[in-house]
């Protein structure tokens, strides 16, 4: 039953992220016709900066809390008083870091630009902590709502204001609305008075000190690129570059790390028993990695098509480059299933760890690539970097569950057949296709079928199977 709920809670978070995703989509084409890459590198050079201080100063608020045996009025206190602290300290860090950041950069512009990008993340922290309460029951459609009302209020905003004139004012506009409208909202689902209390701070204080540490070091590993990028070469290339990025992340982003979320409290829950643990870790990395692996090709397999279709001629040259950086994604869930894991253990340490190893890699190949290569040689560095975490992701896993890498292995080696066999067919769909004079769009839906149905019978020849029944969601590997 726990496996169902968590399924079910996992759903919740999927939608409510998918439907999110395709309200940005659209968004993303109105900005993409509009604005220019010069305007998008910009803006995401102020982001950069607001993201690294933002994650640093994370507190695990909500992840705190659900690992708590029992919660009152008390801990919410705690929680809020934590949020609101944070919140006045990302302003002061944020503020003060714009006018040098500014200069290194050789912009004046970031420093408003970062200051109102600002609010995006003091708002998000003053959320209700109310909202605890559904996630430890596995209850996510209060999220779903959430999400979905702060996505569509910013996104019809910032499309006034970009049709308007507004330039990029637009993107600030659609990052920070999001937020506030999304914070507005909690207390009316989880209804909360605001009270200061630090009482239960030892309850977040251990917890916070590894979290944050590792969070800083994934921020930076994160913007790491950007920032070099930003700061060697021209706006118009970090803004191809940046959306590249962000379209690469999608799968891991919309479908995996919604999907996962509800997998720490599902972990907590079983944290004593290690044996159903390790078995119920298994079964997410398998899933993690079925639904990523084709999502990732996918874009990789279809870049130049989608850009040229979605976002015009004038993008053409980020085709190249989300090709290579949907690649260097495919790894992720893995990380993420071990990341909820270590949380639900109580051991944050080994999230940070795995960050420290990757930053310092990251900071030396990422650099080798640009030298080498520009924005095209730091996506071949990313791809290489993927593949070396990868190693490290299965030799914790071993350390931390007693998991041996053979058996992590067995566990999703069906993926890389039906991958394989589902990269052959859409090279050949392509090259049937080619010159034909179909339209873009024919094109791109006869490839995408072609892909996912070769995907889905390879996997079904392997012996996957998904089993849906009364109080039964399982994925069968026999």
């Amino acid at each position: 039953m726990l496996a169902v709920k968590a399924i079910k809670g996992a759903g919740w978070l999927v939608f409510s992220r998918f439907v999110g995703r395709i309200i940005d989509f659209f968004t993303l084409l109105v900005f993409a016709r509009v604005l220019s890459p010069a305007d998008f590198g910009l803006v995401a050079l102020a982001t950069s900066l607001v993201v690294v201080v933002d994650t640093m100063l994370e507190v695990p608020v909500t992840q705190a809390l659900v690992r708590l045996p029992t919660i009152d009025k008390s801990h919410l206190d705690t929680g809020f008083t934590v949020g609101l602290l944070r919140g006045i300290l990302i302003g002061a860090v944020i503020l003060a870091a714009a006018w040098p950041y500014s200069l290194i950069n050789h912009d004046s512009d970031l420093i408003m630009l970062a200051g109102v990008l600002a609010l995006g993340p003091i708002s998000r922290g003053l959320a209700s902590p109310a909202m605890v309460n559904f996630a430890r029951q596995l209850g996510f459609h209060q999220t779903f709502i959430l999400e979905f009302l702060g996505k569509l209020t910013a996104s019809l905003i910032a499309m006034l204001i970009v049709l308007s004139g507004g330039a990029y004012w637009a993107i600030v506009a659609n990052f920070v609305i999001t937020s506030l409208v999304s914070t507005t909202a909690s207390y009316m689902l989880a209804p909360y008075r605001p009270a200061i209390s630090l009482k239960h701070l030892p309850d977040f204080a251990g917890f916070i000190g590894w979290y944050s540490s590792a969070q800083l070091i994934s921020a930076l590993n994160w913007q790491f690129d950007r920032f070099l990028i930003g700061a060697l070469a021209d706006r118009p290339t970090l803004g191809r570059y940046a959306i590249a990025s962000d379209v690469a992340v999608i799968p891991t982003q919309s479908l995996i790390g919604p999907a996962l979320q509800p997998m720490m409290a599902a972990f907590s829950k079983i944290n004593t028993d290690r044996a159903r643990l390790r078995h119920a870790f298994l079964k997410a990395t398998r899933f993690a990695m079925l639904i990523s692996t084709p999502a990732c090709l996918g874009i990789s397999l279809t870049a130049d098509l989608a850009t040229d279709l979605l976002l015009g001629k004038k993008w053409e040259q980020a085709a190249p480059l989300l090709s290579l950086l949907a690649l260097s994604m495919i790894p992720v869930p893995y990380l993420q299933t071990l990341s909820s894991v270590s949380v639900a253990l109580g051991k944050p340490h080994v999230i940070f760890r795995l960050n420290a190893i990757d930053l310092s890699f990251r900071v030396v190949l990422i650099s080798i690539g640009f030298y080498l290569g520009s924005v095209t040689g730091v996506s071949y560095a990313r791809i290489g970097l993927s593949a070396m975490m990868l190693a490290f992701y299965l030799n914790e896993t071993r350390r931390l569950l007693e998991i041996n890498i053979a058996a992590q292995l067995r566990s999703i080696w069906k993926v890389a057949p039906a991958a394989i066999a589902m990269t052959v067919v859409v090279w050949l769909v392509r090259g049937e296709l080619s010159g034909r004079g179909y339209p873009q769009l024919v094109e791109l839906a006869l490839v995408i079928a072609a892909g996912a149905g070769t995907y889905a019978a390879a996997l079904l020849l392997l012996g996957i199977r998904l089993i849906i029944g009364p109080g039964r969601l399982e994925l069968i590997d026999r």
